[in-house]
């Protein structure tokens, strides 16, 4: 092994073949497909927590979206002169809800990592 290595030593486990079966489902479950990865979750915490975050993705997809249509909304009222008040009302609300799905993904973020 090169002193390179974060994880410096082996173990070595025997398993049956109902087993290995059985883990096997489980890692499809989680999503793994790391079975060292699996292993060392599991031995370490006990469990996997797998969260689809499909729903979240779309979600920061459209806060995106959202945010480049207002900032061209803004440039065109400050260019035109047209509602400076209502456009900064705008992104002062937008920032608030974007603080809150940022607040989201950090405890999303935090839960899957452990």
């Amino acid at each position: 092994m090169t002193a390179r290595r974060k994880r410096d030593r082996h173990l070595h486990v025997m398993v049956t073949a109902d087993e290995l079966a059985q883990i096997q489902r489980s890692m499809a479950e989680a999503g793994i497909t790391n079975a060292g990865a699996y292993m060392r979750k599991m031995a370490l915490n006990g469990y996997i927590l797998h969260v689809d975050l499909a729903p979240v993705k779309e979600l920061v997809s459209l806060q995106r979206r959202c945010a480049n249509n207002l900032n061209q909304v803004a440039v065109h009222a400050n260019t035109f002169g047209v509602y400076p008040e209502e456009i900064a009302g705008l992104q002062r609300d937008y920032e608030k809800l974007w603080g809150q799905v940022s607040d989201v993904l950090t405890e999303l973020s935090a839960l899957v990592e452990k």
